[in-house]
């Protein structure tokens, strides 16, 4: 009897590689000893607003209604008075050192720091006040790591802003830097008019009635 001969086994085919979704994210990974301001303006694809604290990447959350609206009440205001060697600008880089580069909703610089439309940040030095925002994605940094980082970089002036529970009304608290101790002295809390002498002569209408009129 003859066998008939046995097929040989035919290997599976392997399977095809599987496809990168159109729509997937590829997060960048960080190098061991963290990211530094210059890679905030390098790293492809960054989603727009990102920070940098301690080295490590922040992306911002889509603003509130507030935060935008309370933002451009306090920038309209501010350039109302603000004399010509001081300049207000919104949602800038400042690079406190190598591995942070917080953005503050406001910053107000000095003039000279100007460079030019290309420009992507700016230095602490060249930073009189800077102001936040609170929003609920970023309370902590907001209201404890961005003043502590602030204050250590010798920023002299810091303003919170928030909107109270109760009635939606804004709070903006003013604080000025203890060069001592390199932290914030709160000086003032404002429910209706900001009204203070520093950095320059501010008179902001900070009501309800005005951030609704916007």
């Amino acid at each position: 009897m003859t066998a008939e001969p046995i097929a040989a086994h035919e290997p599976e085919p392997e399977p095809e590689p599987e496809r990168e979704r159109e729509q997937g994210c590829r997060w960048p990974v960080p190098p061991q000893d963290g990211y530094t301001v210059n890679d905030l303006f390098t790293l492809p694809d960054l989603p727009p607003h990102t920070e940098l604290i301690d080295g490590s990447l922040v992306f911002v959350s889509p603003q509130r209604y507030f935060h935008s609206t309370m933002t451009d009440l306090l920038v309209t205001g501010l350039r109302g008075t603000v004399p010509e060697t001081l300049k207000v600008r919104r949602e800038m880089t400042v690079e406190l050192d190598p591995r942070n580069g917080p953005e503050p909703d406001i910053s107000l610089v000095r003039t000279e720091a100007v460079t030019g439309m290309e420009q992507t940040r700016f230095a602490a030095t060249d930073v009189l006040l800077a102001v936040e925002v609170v929003s609920p994605d970023s309370e902590s940094r907001d209201r404890d790591t961005k003043p502590r980082k602030y204050a250590a970089a010798g920023i002299p002036n810091f303003w919170l802003v928030e909107m109270t529970d109760a009635n939606q009304h804004p709070v903006v608290r003013v604080y000025e830097l203890d060069p001592l101790s390199k932290t914030y002295v709160l000086t003032g809390i404002h429910h209706d008019q900001l009204k203070i002498p520093v950095p320059y002569d501010i008179d902001v209408d900070i009501s309800v009635k005005a951030l609704k009129e916007l």
